[in-house]
């Protein structure tokens, strides 16, 4: 029995640089940074004062006022992210909807939705009085249930959460269910919201964020010498994964092929990398052996690089091993210098990334970029600052999570 095709048919974003692909991916090839003064909520009070915001967004105008009432914001970022994607495809022009499924993530679902309740709650007499939104606009797969609902999907869905591995890990296992049958259509991507008073203050405690505040727009610089954390930002992906034949009997467009993914686990850690990278080293192995290619083969790759300490050269040195002196040759872009860390999300806007990359025949720069680190081989191709172009086949993005969770996926220019 010949393994099932997996395309791509669908793409949708909302990210802190663009509110739809083209608008994304015209300021990512600009190298815009999203980076700014954050405005959800004062900031004065805590060690970082800046992040990556979704700008220019009124969900009420999009989603209509009463439905936005009921839904998180990171439930309106999912809901208009598979919008885009599911209009793309074609999807909503499909009857039997019984084999369309969705799998969505979310690392932290609701927090700023909770935080308010509490919030609310304590500067009270002590009654409980709580919002009966509160427990649907709280949890982490109401995302996955709402994008269901309001499509008519029935079937496979399901929220993933690897934290910021948790949207490759849903094209991975969304992949997995077309490939055993159960699905011919998924739905699969993320989102997060938690821009906000605990995510940041979290985040600050964890000594996890650049505390740039002079600068902000230069402080996401991965693989610098001079980076001091990552920039939290906010947001969503999604694509559409659909199985070959059924794209091609419906005349659907197809941007890319899925030819590989894998997941493993450090076990090592509960938010620090194996310094020693066996865990990247092994995901690499995997996803390679999976889409029965070579190190040689690979054009571009995604990778996680989020401009930490110690998981910029961690990662770097990981690659570097997995695939030894090819990887001279394999354009990279550390696009998170633009968007900031989506958490959830990263994963499915960068395999959006790696899409057009094919597509298009671009690849998007590193922005903020001085020098290495020393401790990164200087001699890796990062695609400093500028776009350039480059005839791209085979591309790779990787996303590692908190508590040592690794996914990969392979993405290739379709052939029919």
């Amino acid at each position: 029995m010949s393994k099932r095709r997996v395309v791509i048919t669908g793409l949708g974003v909302l990210t802190p640089i663009g509110n739809n692909v083209e608008e994304f991916w015209q300021n990512l090839l600009n190298g815009v940074s999203g980076a700014a003064p954050i405005t959800h909520f004062n900031a004065e009070k805590f060690k970082t004062h800046f992040a990556c915001e979704v700008k220019n967004f009124d969900a009420g105008e999009i989603l209509g006022r009463k439905e936005v009432r009921r839904l998180d914001p990171v439930m309106q970022y999912s809901l208009v992210a598979s919008d885009e994607a599911i209009k793309d495809a074609g999807l909503d022009t499909i009857e039997n909807k019984k084999r369309i499924g969705v799998f969505w993530a979310s690392g932290i679902g609701g927090i700023d939705t909770l935080h308010a309740e509490i919030a609310e709650f304590t500067k009270g007499d002590g009654t409980p009085r709580f919002t009966p939104f509160l427990v649907p606009k709280m949890i982490v797969d109401a995302s996955a249930g709402n994008i269901s609902i309001r499509h008519g999907f029935t079937g496979p869905s399901a929220a993933i959460v690897t934290a910021c591995a948790s949207s490759t890990h849903c094209i991975g296992l969304g992949y997995d269910q077309i490939l055993l049958g159960r699905a011919d259509v998924m739905v699969v991507g993320g989102a997060e919201a938690a821009i906000g008073e605990v995510g940041v203050g979290a985040f600050n405690a964890l000594k996890a964020l650049s505390t740039r505040n002079d600068d902000p727009t230069a402080a996401s610089r991965p693989f610098d010498k001079d980076r001091d954390g990552f920039v939290i930002g906010e947001g969503a992906g999604c694509l559409v994964i659909e199985e070959l034949e059924h794209a091609m009997a419906r005349g659907a467009k197809i941007y890319a092929e899925i030819i590989g993914v894998a997941q493993n686990a450090d076990a090592f850690h509960i938010t620090a990398p194996n310094p020693d990278g066996t865990g990247v080293i092994e995901l690499i192995n995997l996803v390679l052996k999976d889409a029965g290619i070579k190190p040689e083969d690979l054009d571009y790759i995604n990778p996680h690089s989020t401009s930490t300490d110690l998981g910029d050269i961690a990662e770097t040195n990981a690659i570097k091993n997995a695939l030894g002196d090819a990887i001279y040759d394999i354009n990279m872009s550390a696009t998170k210098s633009m968007t900031g860390h989506l958490i959830s999300a990263a994963g499915a806007v960068e395999s959006i990334i790696c899409i057009k990359t094919i597509n298009e025949g671009k690849i998007a720069p590193t922005i903020n970029f001085n020098e290495f680190d020393p401790q990164i081989d200087s001699n890796i191709k990062i695609t400093p600052n500028k776009m350039i172009e480059a005839d791209v086949n085979i591309a790779l993005n990787i996303n590692y999570g908190f508590g040592g969770h690794n996914s990969a996926v392979i993405f290739k220019k379709y052939q029919d």
